[in-house]
């Protein structure tokens, strides 16, 4: 089982924000079809570990829409991110918290 490393403060921005595309350059939107898709995809039997330490703060509707996204587009289950997906972020756990309850929550969303 191979694993992979998502730093979005690296990879992605240290000033996510926005929703959808049309919110700016670092929506979850894009985040979620650029980033994290392909990479659940790639990896399919691999862990992803997203690290979301180093942001200069983080809006409630990336996350949904990156992480609760994948449930309402894409059709994960809750299960099976769980056990693919680890969010690591030493300097707010809150986070963690935070992106799991968005996904638990996008199981009873109709597609956005």
């Amino acid at each position: 089982m191979s694993e992979q490393r998502i730093e979005v403060s690296k990879q992605f921005s240290r000033f996510p924000a926005g929703r959808y595309y049309s919110d700016g350059p670092f929506s979850g939107q894009r985040f979620r079809e650029e980033i994290l898709v392909p990479a659940l995809r790639a990896e399919a039997d691999g862990k992803i570990y997203v690290i979301l330490d180093g942001l200069m703060g983080y809006g409630s509707s990336f996350l949904e829409e990156a992480f609760g996204g994948l449930v309402r587009v894409h059709g994960f289950t809750a299960k099976e991110l769980e056990k693919r997906i680890e969010i690591v972020c030493e300097s707010d756990k809150s986070i963690i918290a935070d992106v799991r309850e968005h996904i638990l929550k996008a199981r009873f969303a109709g597609p956005s």
